[in-house]
């Protein structure tokens, strides 16, 4: 392993969606984002619904960090390995932004006409992920500008 990369594993339900070294990764944590760099300290934890931003090489400038939007999971970094396992991880290349606020609209509309508090926090978490995923999108498109 190269001292100055880490080897990132972003894997879900579906199989391994990203599997590279690279030299930075942010990540969200129920504390909040976390930034990863080479010879970072081992650690153990929740990845809350989110982005994560990977930068391949040092000298990437932040607008050419490579853009997920996941929902939750768990994080381990032990000797420059990083592993994030989730169940859903969409690259900023797959989310089509249109079918994104549409389902966005959908999952208000569910939240909105809910009965019981199952419901309403299932179309919540329906609306988070939605809303990373817009969010996601729309850095996207500023970045193809």
């Amino acid at each position: 392993m190269n001292g100055k990369k880490i080897h990132f594993a972003l894997v879900t339900l579906d199989g391994t969606k990203f599997a590279e070294d690279v030299y930075e990764i942010v990540l969200p944590t129920p504390d909040g984002y976390i930034g990863i760099l080479p010879h970072h300290i081992p650690l153990v934890s929740l990845a809350s619904t989110g982005m994560i931003s990977v930068r391949r090489n040092a000298g990437d400038r932040d607008d050419q960090m490579e853009l997920f939007a996941t929902n939750g999971g768990a994080i381990e970094i032990l000797d420059n390995v990083v592993r994030v396992l989730v169940d859903e991880a969409d690259h900023e290349a797959d989310i089509n932004e249109q079918e994104a606020q549409k389902a966005m609209d959908h999952a208000k509309a569910l939240q909105a006409s809910a009965t019981d508090q199952v419901s309403i926090e299932k179309a919540q978490e329906d609306i988070d992920r939605q809303a990373v995923r817009l969010q996601v999108a729309g850095l996207r498109r500023r970045k193809r500008r």
